[in-house]
């Protein structure tokens, strides 16, 4: 069990540790520039920030096991448009907006996403980036649009841990793609969501769903979890299918979710009032769990402020260590909160840090 956390924020990456059961603020990193996305790396121990410097670009540093020091490594970066092409698209790197290690078997594979959806694949741990121009280049890209953002952006990357050439990605709003092959071709998974901000005969097309964050269930790794901007969906076949789950006690919009390691049937969520009112539900911080696949929700608020409560938890924002005791979030207006017991009660770690954008577990 980690004793460890990190946290990215507007101004800066911030370290949380754990001493005397209590959990506290370390080191600050990146003082004052937005740490857009992080990455534990488990394989080697390797953290990873990427941030986001407006007039100077999107940057990414590595900072290798048992060192204090951060390495500046090279950026996603796209190959030059064609002179011929017809895509409206700017491609230049916005914003690495995912970080994700490669399978067990791929060490030094990185995979990262970006603000426009673009997936890029490193193998030498950063060094150098390579756009996955198969599924740049799918027909429906032409249907993306962005969510959130100008453009469409890649937010999830679920590799697969059975095969580390299948990587379930997801797309706001771009729908779910899979590709089984290491990326050579991709497929359309997102059967069964619904966008209900399209006109109703567009309501079901796949390609221009927005999931606003897609986890994969270590252990049964056929079970995935989405917070969609229209509610919550789950699927048992890897993204074959997806069906709706309706959240019994409190709102089913919202941003972020986790799935337990050991545990597909239990995910947790941190609903908000409405796509129009981006705030906790009649600003009271709950947090909701599923331990029954959906069919039930249990709101969990030990700890967490139930009054005048404005706060928003971003895509990134919450996460669960590998046992599924510890649960952490941090929101949009710099709260931190930590759970020791699957979310049932949490202490406040802060609440006077920077928005949060990011937060991981360091093994």
């Amino acid at each position: 069990m980690s004793d460890h956390a990190v946290l990215a924020t507007r101004k800066g990456l911030f370290e949380l540790y754990r001493t005397h059961e209590a959990w506290h603020l370390g080191c600050q990193h990146f003082a004052g520039d937005p740490v857009s996305m992080l990455l534990a790396d488990r394989r080697d121990g390797a953290l990873y920030a990427a941030l986001n410097l407006g007039h100077f670009g999107a940057k990414l540093h590595r900072r290798d096991a048992g060192s204090t020091t951060w390495v500046e490594v090279a950026t996603p970066a796209f190959p030059p448009k064609p002179d011929t092409s017809e895509d409206k698209t700017d491609w230049t790197v916005k914003q690495v907006w995912s970080l994700a290690a490669g399978g067990a078997d791929e060490p030094g594979v990185l995979l990262a996403g970006t603000l426009p959806g673009g997936l890029f694949r490193s193998m030498d741990r950063g060094a150098s980036w390579q756009l996955v121009e198969s599924l740049w280049n799918v027909p429906e890209r032409a249907q993306w649009m962005g969510g959130g953002y100008d453009v469409p952006g890649l937010h999830s990357i679920c590799v697969d841990p059975r095969d580390s050439r299948s990587v379930l990605v997801g797309v706001s709003c771009g729908g779910a793609w899979l590709t089984d092959d290491g990326g050579a071709s991709w497929s359309l998974r997102a059967h069964g969501m619904r966008a209900d901000y399209m006109p109703p005969e567009l309501a079901n097309a796949g390609a221009i769903q927005d999931p606003h964050r897609i986890v994969r269930c270590a252990s049964e790794p056929d079970k995935l979890w989405c917070q969609h901007h229209n509610g919550i969906w789950r699927s048992i076949d890897n993204g074959a299918s997806w069906t709706e789950v309706r959240c019994d006690v409190s709102s089913c919009f919202g941003f972020a979710v986790a799935v337990h390691p050991l545990d597909g049937e239990t995910a947790w969520f941190v609903p908000a009032e409405s796509d129009s009112r981006r705030y906790a539900p009649h600003a009271a911080l709950a947090v909701t769990r599923t331990i029954d696949g959906g069919r039930h929700f249990t709101a969990w608020r030990g700890g967490l402020p139930q009054r005048h409560c404005y706060d928003l938890v971003y895509r990134h924002g919450l996460t669960v260590s590998d046992d599924g005791q510890r649960v952490l979030m941090g929101s949009t207006t710099g709260g931190v909160w930590l759970s020791e017991d699957g979310g049932g009660q949490w202490q406040t770690v802060s609440t006077t840090l920077p928005p949060v954008y990011a937060v991981a577990f360091v093994p």
